[in-house]
């Protein structure tokens, strides 16, 4: 019998990247939310029902798995809602569908003036001079007027000496974390919803669990200003990037920016 084989055609290359897309996506945000073990179990149940139905075709055993699996759908979306939300949201938001209108157009979009960008940069390194903790949360596709409505509503622009003077160790609304909206300071003194990640090192403390939770929970941007170590930090996309220098914070301001 001679050997034959499959050619592949453009349609099944589209499949696979798809398929290896849809696979990447939920890999990260199974990893940020702390449930990739969860993930882990999931695709090596999957690897034992093809196994068991597929290749050795034990029936009986075959029949299990299928109605466990059809159950575990349902199990799956309860169980993950919240990764789905963000998964989804990640999928609909502003940067998605200007990245799929760049790839058509074959031309970048350029992005924004700098103007609102340094007064906090500057604010951020005087507080860290001082120690002085801050936490800053920088809406950008999902709106967060739920989370604004948790502290006191500002409405001014973005301003150097404001930042520093809301962030102020005497001042009030301190210990809240502020959000900056539409290129102005929407409010301050707002709860942001916790992180509860086990793999968060422990020498951060609160205001970097928070700002990894709302980076989990929606596409906004957290800068936070350690009060122990006067340390700069960002959480965005359910990551942390630590000790970040002047350059690399207005770098990853700018950048963020340009994708909106």
């Amino acid at each position: 019998m001679p050997f034959s084989f499959t050619i592949l055609t453009i349609k099944d290359v589209i499949d696979i990247l798809l398929v290896a897309f849809l696979l990447y996506k939920t890999y990260k945000l199974m990893k940020s939310s702390g449930s990739i073990n969860v993930f882990t179990g999931i695709l090596v149940f999957i690897v034992i029902w093809v196994i068991v139905s597929q290749v050795l075709q034990m029936r009986l055993l075959g029949s299990i798995f299928d109605k466990l699996v059809s159950v575990g759908v349902i199990a799956i979306i309860v169980l993950f809602q919240d990764e789905i939300r963000h998964f989804l949201l990640s999928l609909g938001s502003r940067h998605s569908t200007n990245t799929i209108l760049r790839f058509f157009k074959g031309k970048q979009k350029s992005g924004g003036g700098k103007e609102d960008i340094m007064p906090i940069v500057m604010a951020c390194l005087s507080m860290s001079k001082g120690k002085v903790g801050a936490l800053i949360v920088m809406e950008r596709d999902f709106p967060l007027d739920d989370i604004a409505r948790t502290g006191d509503i500002i409405d001014a622009n973005i301003n150097q000496r404001l930042i520093e003077n809301i962030f102020f160790k005497n001042s009030p609304l301190h210990d809240g974390a502020m959000v900056i909206s539409h290129k102005r300071i929407k409010a301050a003194g707002c709860i942001l919803p916790v992180s509860h990640n086990l793999n968060i090192p422990k020498e951060l403390g609160l205001r970097h669990r928070a700002a990894l939770g709302i980076s989990q929970e929606t596409d906004a941007l957290a800068i936070i200003v350690s009060e122990e170590t006067g340390g700069i930090s960002i959480a965005y996309q359910g990551e942390f990037h630590l000790r970040l220098t002047a350059e690399e914070l207005e770098r990853m301001l700018t950048e963020t920016r340009q994708e909106e």
